[in-house]
């Protein structure tokens, strides 16, 4: 009861009209691996999810937005984390019947979404922990899902995940994997990490800066897949910042995010925390965005946090 409230109240086709109205063009949507299970999802997962992603695309088609399917939570656990779907820490993913249960997955969507005219790419996996998932499992899994993707679309965009943790996004650069529309997506936060807990507003702004933009640059230059901020945040560890300084932390990240090639996406669209939520944001001009600052960037993309989980849609992470 409790998520049936919340996939017909939470997100509505209104959200789509304010995307397109502010000139975002893509949704981002994360999904669970029980999908495929719909409406029957083993337990303790609940039924509806297919569904809502049914009524994403029907929406997202009325209003001219394209679709990114994210597989967030693969069988197992790739992260260990709540929003992959572990409850205890545990990560089980790089096991063998688990990799080919979630290739089973990205089938079963692309088979689904693989026609639809909405449909702008399919990411494989969300966040692989790189203490856990070794490069050459990951690797092996993003090969065959590609292959996946192609065996119904030519054109879909095929996402990989950068490995979190400790590990660098050039890994992915340098592997090779597929031949046409492919991207490497980063997730950039300036939180959950200590170095950043003793950062004043003018170091995190500076750090978008001086670290992030030359990573991107750098990316850009190795020639290889697209580049996709997928995951951003208009917030920090910064206590009692002005709204002053977030416009200013805000706009740091859309002017260095905008170089990326694939464009980005914030997370997330609605939130209980008020700048976690991009529409908050943008009404209380905590974000100074608009329609007319995106023209210099080839793609622009929102990320919905939508249609899989309450607990996951009101929490940012």
């Amino acid at each position: 009861m409790v998520l049936e409230e919340h996939r017909t109240n939470f997100i509505t086709a209104s959200d789509f009209d304010f995307l397109s109205r502010h000139g975002i063009n893509t949704v981002r949507i994360p999904v669970g691996w029980w999908i495929t299970q719909d409406p029957y999802p083993p337990s303790p997962f609940v039924g509806g999810s297919l569904a809502a992603l049914d009524l994403a695309f029907s929406w997202a088609q009325s209003y001219g937005l394209k679709c990114i399917i994210d597989l967030h939570a693969a069988p197992g656990s790739q992260n260990g984390m709540e929003h992959s779907a572990s409850r205890d820490g545990s990560v089980d993913w790089p096991s063998p019947e688990y990799v080919s249960q979630t290739l089973e997955v990205i089938d079963f969507l692309v088979t689904r979404y693989g026609g639809h005219p909405s449909l702008l790419g399919i990411e494989l996996l969300n966040e692989p922990s790189a203490a856990s998932v070794p490069l050459d499992v990951l690797v092996s899994y993003y090969t065959r899902g590609y292959q996946i993707v192609r065996n119904h679309s030519s054109t879909a965009y095929v996402i990989l995940c950068q490995r979190i943790g400790n590990a660098d996004p050039i890994e992915l650069f340098q592997a090779g994997i597929g031949l046409s529309n492919v991207v490497v997506d980063l997730h950039y936060y300036n939180l959950f990490d200590p170095y950043f807990a003793s950062m004043n507003s003018t170091q995190n702004i500076e750090f978008i800066y001086k670290n992030r933009a030359p990573q991107l640059q750098a990316l850009k230059d190795a020639n290889g897949p697209l580049v996709f901020i997928g995951e951003w945040v208009n917030e920090w560890d910064v206590q009692n910042a002005s709204q002053y300084e977030y416009q200013k932390f805000g706009g740091a990240q859309l002017d260095v995010y905008a170089n990326a090639t694939f464009g980005w996406s914030y997370w997330t669209l609605k939130n209980d925390r008020m700048h976690w939520d991009f529409e908050w944001n943008i009404r209380n001009k905590y974000l100074l965005f608009s329609a007319s600052s995106l023209l210099k960037t080839p793609s622009f993309l929102l990320l919905l946090a939508f249609g899989w989980g309450a607990c996951l849609i009101i929490m940012p992470r």
